[in-house]
Order: structure tokens, then C-alpha cells, then sequence
């Protein structure tokens, strides 16, 4: 469901700008902690998370494009961009989860060092950064209703995953010592688990938006009553909604007074396209029908 106060589309299009920052510093401390603390799964970590820069800037992308204004060729606007990204990034969130579970297999079958304990220290800060900014993003993508936004907030999350499944794998290693160097790969396999469910989860969202799935029903009927608190709606029949990117477009049948005119018909119609528009519903455009009450008595 949308949220009644969403952030403002400059700030939505803007955030994954500030994963790709993120990205970009968490990389490059993780590959130099994983060379000085002799942990090559951290390294594959940090070349992992330059994967995250380019779904980020994939994100970005479809949402500068999704917010372009309607044009001639394309009159229902380009919101479908952002689906499109939302699929392009859930797709590099399962490619991620089975990267890091072949490489999580082979670690385990190749006999190799704990890494130092202050790896430990890097990837808490890393499991701290990446939930917040997962929870952060996560939230103002559910409140634009964004699966891309929501998509990437997944790919912070699914890195916080994995670093918290290798805390917690190296903290077993170092106390166990000779024997339980593996741990962290293990960890890191059901982390994966956890990564592909959300990714398979994110592309069914992304699709639903492209093949115009209808809203939740609580979604209809606020659209409902928005329409029929318009003076001179004696009811609504039929409503129809699709969404496009952050936005819907509304289809609704009205029914007004069979003896109004013409005219007087249109001047309802008129109100009601201009009360949703206006809604805080996000509803970028409304096609009215106007029809008479089935109840009045008419006149042959």
C-alpha cells in the first residue's frame, strides 16, 4: 500500500547515488582489510560490492528515466523503467547469492588460514553501514511503493547477511581453533539462502508492476472513496488501476443523477479526475466515466 507521505521524487531519485558512495568506500576498506588480515573471502567480498556500484547505478538509472514527464510517443509516461530496473536488480541479487555460494563451496573444500581477528572489527562496522542503510532505503522504497528502490535496499541487506554469516564464522574459527576454519563459509551458505528468497521475492514485485497486476484492494477502495465524496457522485461501479513506476493510472465509472445534463455529467466527471490527481494516492492521471444511476426512474 502506499504510504500517504512518500519522500519527494528528487530525493527517491537521488538515493541510489548514496549506495553507490557507500559501495564504493565498504569495497575498498574490506579489500584492505582482507589483504592485511589474510582473508580472502573478505577480498571476494569487497570485489563483490563493486557489483552493488553498477545495480545501484542500474537503479538510478530507471528511476531518472521512470520520472520523465508523458511525450507524444509515450503518453502514459515512462514509469515502467523503474520495474525494469527492479528486475535488473533483483536478477544481480540472485547472480550474487550464487556467486558467493560456489565461492563459499570452494573455500570449504581448499584447506586454508583464519584471517586475523580484526577482520572482525571491519565487517561489524560493515553489518552496521549496510542495515541501516538497507532499513533506510527499504523504507522509503516500500512508502513510493519502488521495487527497484526496495531491490536495492535488498542488496545492502544481503551484504550485511553475508558479513554477519562471516563474523559470526570467523569468531567460531578463531575460538575453535584448527578444524573450524570453515565456519564462516559454511555461515555464509545459509545467508545465501535467506538472499535468494528476497531476490525471488523482489523479481515477482517487479514483474507484477510490468504485466499491470492489480493493487491490494485497500488501495481500490481508498480510490473508491476518494471519487465518490465528489459532490454529485451517486456511486462508483467499476475502478480499475494500474501502476507505473511510483504512480497509477485510474480507470473509474461513476454514476451520477440520470436527470443531470450533459454537461453537468462532464463537471463531475471534471471533480472527480481533479480530486484523485490531487489525492495524496499518487495517481498521475484518472479516465472518468460518467453513467446514470441505475436506481432513478427515467423517463421513456
Amino acid at each position: 500500500m502506499p504510504s500517504p507521505e512518500p519522500a519527494s521524487p528528487e530525493t527517491i531519485t537521488q538515493l541510489p547515488l548514496v549506495s553507490v558512495a557507500v559501495n564504493a568506500a565498504l569495497a575498498a576498506i574490506k579489500i584492505l582489510a582482507g589483504v592485511v588480515g589474510n582473508s580472502y573471502a573478505l577480498i571476494a567480498d569487497g570485489i563483490e560490492s563493486t557489483s552493488d556500484i553498477v545495480t545501484s547505478l542500474v537503479v538510478w538509472g530507471g528511476l531518472q528515466v521512470a520520472v520523465s514527464p508523458a511525450d507524444e510517443k509515450h503518453p502514459y509516461g515512462y514509469g515502467k523503467a523503474e520495474a525494469l530496473a527492479g528486475i535488473v536488480a533483483a536478477l544481480a541479487l540472485l547472480v550474487a547469492a550464487v556467486v558467493i555460494a560456489v565461492q563459499s563451496v570452494r573455500e570449504i573444500l581448499t584447506p586454508h588460514h583464519l584471517p586475523h581477528w580484526s577482520t572482525l572489527l571491519v565487517l561489524g562496522i560493515v553489518v552496521v553501514t549496510k542495515e541501516v542503510m538497507a532499513r533506510w532505503i527499504g523504507k522509503i522504497g516500500a512508502a513510493a511503493d519502488s521495487s527497484s528502490l526496495q531491490a536495492d535496499a535488498w542488496h545492502h541487506r544481503s551484504d550485511a547477511l553475508t558479513s554477519f554469516a562471516a563474523f559470526v564464522g570467523i569468531t567460531i574459527g578463531l575460538i575453535g581453533g584448527p578444524g573450524y576454519e570453515p565456519a564462516d563459509d559454511w555461515a555464509a551458505l545459509v545467508a545465501c539462502v535467506v538472499i535468494v528468497y528476497s531476490g525471488v521475492h523482489l523479481m515477482r514485485m517487479a514483474i507484477r508492476d510490468l504485466l499491470d497486476a492489480a493493487p491490494p484492494k485497500h488501495f481500490a477502495e481508498q480510490v473508491r472513496q476518494v471519487a465518490s465524496q465528489v459532490e454529485g457522485v451517486r456511486a462508483v461501479e467499476k475502478c480499475r488501476i494500474r501502476k507505473s513506476g511510483m504512480t497509477f493510472f485510474v480507470e473509474i465509472h461513476i454514476e451520477v443523477d440520470a436527470f443531470a445534463t450533459v454537461q453537468e455529467g462532464h463537471f463531475i466527471g471534471g471533480r472527480v479526475r481533479s480530486a484523485l490527481r490531487t489525492s495524496n494516492l499518487r495517481i498521475a492521471d484518472a479516465f472518468v466515466h460518467v453513467e446514470p444511476h441505475s436506481t432513478d426512474e427515467v423517463g421513456v
